[in-house]
């Protein structure tokens, strides 16, 4: 499967500038004709301006538009990064994933949200880790800030999953915890990792890392890009994985009668 990586400078607060970038690099990235096009976190406005509910998609009606005709034209898979999603009262930073044929196949709605910067204030967590399949692969998605806890990708790796993308906004300052959290959640689950991490500034003016990345089940970088924007493109050769799990089957050797005790 080929992926590509569109590692946007995303303009804070600025939908349609945002928009036609988009365009132009989901062009360039598919003269390579790739299979998967993943965008990061909130590509659509930033992370993320105030009041983020006057930024916000009503029902996501905007971007599925704008994704599905882009997955259409191109007749490519999009994970979507995220973008705010208005739904009722509600903002979630909500990612919309799109087959070939431009038909909505899921959404993920992001499940741990960042209480140091507010997040959690602004926008509503969704309630529930997702599945799907790309041309007979089967995935799942994090955000950001989810990567953090080992128990999501860890319930999408007991569902079955061969690869795990992560769109985000991850800041520069904290590059060392990006780069060692999302190889650690593709070797202790043995599965691939595509990440897509914004470049450029947050609005507060705080760096982000950028350094997307793709990440074999041993942990191994197959490809990582730099701190500024660019279309980061790999192959991902799923017969690896199986031949990681008959090396080293963690998944046999699990005891799941330990792991259930009583939560603090």
């Amino acid at each position: 499967m080929e992926v590509a990586v569109l590692q946007m400078q995303v303009a804070f607060g600025q939908p349609e500038k945002n928009i036609a970038k988009l365009h132009r690099l989901a062009a360039q990235a598919m003269e390579q004709q790739p299979d998967v096009l993943l965008l990061p976190e909130l590509w659509l406005t930033g992370f993320y301006p105030q009041p983020i509910r006057s930024y916000a998609d009503d029902n996501g009606q905007q971007a599925c538009a704008l994704l599905s005709a882009l997955a259409q034209e191109y007749r490519v898979n999009v994970v979507g990064g995220t973008i705010p999603s208005l739904l009722g009262d509600k903002v979630f930073n909500t990612s919309y994933i799109f087959d070939r044929q431009g038909q909505l196949i899921t959404t993920y709605q992001k499940t741990h949200l960042f209480s140091p910067s507010g997040e959690d204030e602004d926008f509503t967590a969704g309630d529930k880790l997702i599945t799907f399949t790309l041309d007979g692969v089967k995935c799942g998605i994090l955000v950001c800030y989810d990567v953090r806890f080992p128990e999501a990708a860890r319930q999408l790796a007991l569902e079955g999953i061969s690869l795990l993308f992560i769109p985000a906004a991850w800041p520069l300052k904290r590059l060392t915890h990006w780069h060692t959290l999302t190889r650690a959640r593709a070797i202790e689950n043995q599965l691939f990792v595509v990440t897509c991490n914004a470049a450029g500034t947050d609005g507060g003016d705080q760096k982000l890392a950028g350094h997307s990345a793709i990440i074999d089940p041993w942990g191994e970088i197959l490809a990582e890009a730099g701190a500024e924007e660019t279309i980061l493109q790999g192959n991902i050769q799923l017969a690896i994985q199986t031949k990681i799990r008959e090396t080293i089957n963690v998944f046999r050797d699990r005891r799941p009668s330990l792991y259930k005790k009583t939560p603090i």
